[in-house]
């Protein structure tokens, strides 16, 4: 994890609150939420296996030991959950190797969110190794601190990462505003007690109290983000 210091409360005039900021990875600042699929359906095959489409909404977002230990289940395939999460974690990497296509808007937020320097943490249910390799290409200075699925005792939907997260940076959870693409990520979101705003990747993703649920990361900035959390 990268390592960091608590940050301060961050106060604007608008009555803001805004402590800091924590970013999704996978179909929030990346567009990989299929390359997983992808991976997915390839390895599957090779083990004699077709995969069915509507398990795909299954499993978008979730840790892989959740995903593919749906899959081995669903497909009665003979392989265990590491074999089968060491085959995953390859064919992705090879796949982001190729080519790692980024959000519309993701590097003016994150461009945004330094300048100002605004406590920015990267909070991905991805395996250590997987968040590094994307981390050349975001760019490993826009971030105060970084979580991965595999340095947590529960990943998503638990509130774990994200508290984790937040003390990290010295934050308040409910000053935090987190930005997630998936309802397992929003649901660990707001266990945590964060402020999230939704940008659905995969499947739609209702508003609800606490939630703001946009078309996409070019209509969230840094001023958007701050005013979803006033003084109390």
């Amino acid at each position: 994890m990268t390592s960091t210091v608590p940050a301060p409360v961050t106060r604007t005039a608008d009555g803001s609150a805004l402590q800091a900021v924590l970013l999704d990875m996978d179909g929030t600042l990346v567009d990989t939420e299929g390359f997983w699929w992808d991976v997915e359906v390839e390895v599957f095959a090779r083990l004699g296996h077709t995969l069915d489409d509507s398990w795909r909404h299954v499993v978008v977002g979730g840790p892989m030991t959740r995903s593919a230990g749906f899959l081995i289940e669903a497909t009665g395939a003979d392989i265990t959950l590491p074999e089968l999460s060491v085959l995953l974690n390859e064919g992705f990497e090879e796949r982001i190797g190729r080519a790692l296509p980024l959000m519309p808007g993701a590097m003016r937020l994150l461009a945004e969110l330094s300048a100002h320097r605004m406590p920015t943490a990267l909070v991905s249910a991805s395996h250590r190794r997987i968040i590094d390799r994307v981390l050349t290409s975001l760019g490993p200075r826009h971030f105060a601190l970084t979580v991965a699925g595999d340095e947590v005792s529960r990943t998503k939907p638990h509130p774990d990462p994200y508290l984790f997260a937040a003390a990290g940076l010295g934050a308040d959870p409910a000053r935090c505003a987190v930005v997630e693409d998936t309802a397992t990520g929003v649901a660990a979101a707001e266990a945590a007690g964060c402020q999230v705003v939704a940008v659905p990747s995969v499947a739609p993703i209702p508003p609800a109290p606490g939630r703001t649920v946009v078309g996409s990361l070019e209509e969230v900035d840094l001023t958007f983000l701050r005013g979803l959390i006033s003084f109390r």
